[in-house]
């Protein structure tokens, strides 16, 4: 139908708005919010008395693997991914990701199809339920409070990267204000220059409107991942670091979508 006064348009238009925002709220905190605290409880526990009897390779990776879809299918999400190809189940990576808000961990523990360990926050440690189960599925959390401490943080990831496990780094340390990607740190870079494990760039989208830092509205939006060719380590030296966190940050950013750039 078309409408003949632009005037009743917009009025009809923003009517339609209001009251999709309303439905979804209602949903959020009805269906959702129940739904995922469930599915939390069900995959920490999973992991908490699976992982320590049967190896945290297996019970760390798939119950939370598919707790991550559920979640980002139950908060309505379109996901989107590319870029499988380019990776080899049995090998080691080393993956850096632009941050952009929660849903970033959603995104990738479920869709990437990769057995991986993520390097978190020490303050995550302190999550009820999810802090012991993170730690018992064997990822590492990072201390900054002095250099002795992030060494022994560094040491921690690396015993984790093996056998086909790799490890996810978020590079800028924590998530966006803004949806723009910031400065890369070098931890992840050191880890990888030192294990000679190739260097996979991922590209997130969407994210940041799914869930904005600081808020607890949720909007439903399109995920994407783009999974990038590994970068090799081989043959690099310390000194080339500088120029692998550039040739990275640039991979990410070429193909984040034009509002985040």
């Amino acid at each position: 139908m078309i409408c003949k006064n632009i005037y009743f348009c917009i009025v009809d238009t923003e009517s339609s708005e209001k009251v999709k925002r309303i439905v979804y709220f209602l949903y959020q905190w009805i269906i959702f919010v129940p739904l995922f605290l469930l599915l939390t409880l069900i995959t920490a526990l999973l992991v908490m008395v699976m992982a320590p009897l049967f190896g945290s390779k297996y019970w760390g990776f798939y119950p939370p693997k598919w707790w991550s879809r559920f979640t980002c299918w139950l908060t309505l999400c379109r996901v989107k991914t590319r870029g499988h190809e380019n990776l080899d189940p049995k090998q080691s990576y080393v993956f850096v990701a632009n941050h952009q808000g929660s849903y970033d961990i959603f995104l990738v523990y479920g869709f990437l199809n990769q057995n991986v360990k993520w390097m978190q926050k020490a303050s995550l440690r302190k999550i009820p339920f999810v802090g012991f189960a993170s730690e018992k599925a064997g990822h590492v959390f990072v201390d900054n409070s002095s250099l002795a401490a992030r060494t022994a943080s560094i040491l921690r990831a690396k015993e984790q990267i093996v056998d086909g496990v790799s490890m996810v780094i978020f590079p800028e340390g924590a998530r966006t204000h803004t949806g723009k990607m910031r400065s890369f740190k070098k931890g992840a870079y050191h880890i990888a220059y030192d294990l000679k494990l190739p260097i996979v760039p991922l590209t997130i989208n969407g994210s940041y409107d799914v869930l904005k830092r600081d808020s607890f509205q949720l909007s439903p939006s399109k995920l994407e991942l783009i999974i990038h060719k590994p970068i090799s380590t081989e043959g690099v030296k310390e000194s080339d670091i500088p120029q692998l966190i550039e040739q990275s940050w640039q991979i990410i950013h070429n193909d984040l979508w034009e509002k985040y750039k």
